[in-house]
């Protein structure tokens, strides 16, 4: 007897830059084996590319290759800002097209003294980006959360236990689809 398909799944990691995202969501991806979406390594490649504006262009891509993944039966861990109601739609929208589980986390750092240090400590591994400033990051864009997701304070809990954390949920049953 066939074993049946497996669904998809879509892992969106969202939150301001320094609050540990790409920490987690690699260290979630190789946890699950899964293909690793990074909007920053995106729109620097189109930067590099001679992109002048990259806009919302960024997360265009980052919808279809996730969108061409999962159809093809791949889990996708997606690491962006997700600033915007709209780019949160999006990700819905690519979940609901694949037929994919959609887990979305919203990762904060609650202590403002840790967020600063992060932010101003970090390096890039991807050539040519050139990592945002403290004050930058207190200016960014970002519309309240008024969706389901899983919040998590990096400022609480060790990188081992967020990845832990993430993996218990996205082995349950998503809270949006």
């Amino acid at each position: 007897m066939a074993t049946p398909a497996r669904r998809p799944v879509l892992v969106v990691f969202g939150g301001l830059p320094g609050t540990g995202k790409t920490t987690i969501a690699k260290a979630l991806a190789a946890r699950l084996n899964a293909v690793y979406l990074r909007i920053d390594t995106i729109e620097q490649a189109m930067k590099a590319a001679g992109a002048q504006r990259i806009g919302p262009a960024g997360y265009a891509v980052a919808n279809a290759l996730a969108e061409t993944n999962l159809r093809l039966g791949h889990t996708i861990i997606a690491d962006c800002v997700n600033p915007v109601h709209e780019s949160r739609q999006d990700w819905r929208d690519v979940a609901v097209n694949a037929g994919a589980a959609l887990f979305d986390i919203h990762l904060i750092c609650s202590d403002p003294a840790e967020h600063r240090r992060r932010v101003e400590a970090r390096t890039t591994d991807i050539p040519g980006l050139i990592p945002p400033t403290w004050e930058s990051v207190t200016r960014h864009e970002f519309e309240p959360r008024d969706d389901d997701c899983l919040v998590l304070d990096t400022a609480m809990m060790t990188p081992s236990d967020l990845v832990d954390r993430c993996h218990d949920y996205t082995s349950g049953t998503p809270k949006t689809d």
